[in-house]
């Protein structure tokens, strides 16, 4: 059959997602496969961050790679803390790996949805930043990202957008929960010290990366006005030259065809007085 299947749609250009969906549900539908045809049909338009994801995935495939594994990393890091056998500088060195490989995705969004002319909003790129978290962190999620066919962004709903796949993020127990005696009792109090110590500092962790993210994004922002605002003063000042050089031989043409014309006057009055003798 002609034309692009479904998994194609969501490769394409955002803006001919709809055209080519109606196009493959007509061929479908002239070929009698009536119920395929009307689930492309019903297929939804990908969200401007869905769209940039699914192309993430279909031409950015080692950093994707990159961003699964440093997910795991971090997910058997927690791991390792929960069960006592991790500590504090290995989690801290996960999460980082973490947010590294999230950060390249989301710079490679950003080139691919100002060359599709999109609005690079805050939110838009937020958004996209949290599907790739989801992805790392979360197995449903990475599985619906894998696909290539997002339709909607993800977000993760771990504690602090830090947790694992369970929704929970566990922090560096202290020396004393991890020396007290091992009753039923000090277990749970020890375990909801660790808890509500794993909700403060994941809080913070994220507030802190927004923060930093944000401060970033507004620094390329404003690097980039600054050098369109140089091209153009450089540009201004090029024409600026480039127009004074042509007024000044304008000018040294003028005053030629003057002297020109003042020799002609005096040529002329020379001839008339020679004339009335």
């Amino acid at each position: 059959m002609a034309g692009v299947d479904v998994d194609d749609l969501y490769g394409l250009p955002l803006d001919q997602f709809i055209p080519e969906r109606t196009a493959l549900a007509r061929e479908l539908r002239k070929a009698g496969e009536r119920e395929r045809a009307a689930e492309v049909a019903a297929l939804r338009k990908p969200s401007v961050a869905a769209w940039a994801v699914n192309q993430l995935v279909r031409t950015q495939r080692k950093p994707v790679a990159d961003l699964l594994a440093a997910g795991d990393a971090l997910r058997a890091a927690q791991d390792d803390v929960l069960n006592g056998r991790g500590d504090a500088q290995s989690l801290r060195v996960a999460v980082e790996h973490e947010r590294v490989a999230v950060d390249a995705l989301t710079e490679a969004a950003r080139g691919l949805l100002s060359s599709e002319g999109q609005e690079l909003s805050e939110t838009m790129i937020e958004r996209v930043s949290d599907t790739l978290h989801a992805a790392a962190l979360d197995d449903e999620a990475r599985a619906e990202v894998q696909q290539g066919r997002l339709e909607r962004e993800l977000r993760h709903v771990g504690l602090g957008g830090f947790g694992a796949a369970s929704g929970r993020f566990v922090a560096p127990a202290t020396k004393r929960a991890q020396k007290a005696p091992s009753t039923a009792k000090t277990t749970k109090r020890d375990s909801a010290e660790r808890e509500r110590t794993a909700r403060e500092q994941a809080k913070a962790q994220e507030e802190a990366r927004r923060e930093a993210r944000a401060t970033e994004r507004e620094a390329k922002r404003r690097a980039e006005r600054a050098d369109r605002a140089a091209k153009l003063a450089r540009e201004r000042r090029d024409n600026a030259a480039e127009a004074l050089r042509d007024a000044e031989v304008g000018l040294a043409e003028a005053e030629a065809q003057l002297q020109d014309a003042v020799a002609a006057v005096s040529a002329a009055e020379a001839a008339a007085r020679d004339a009335a003798r």
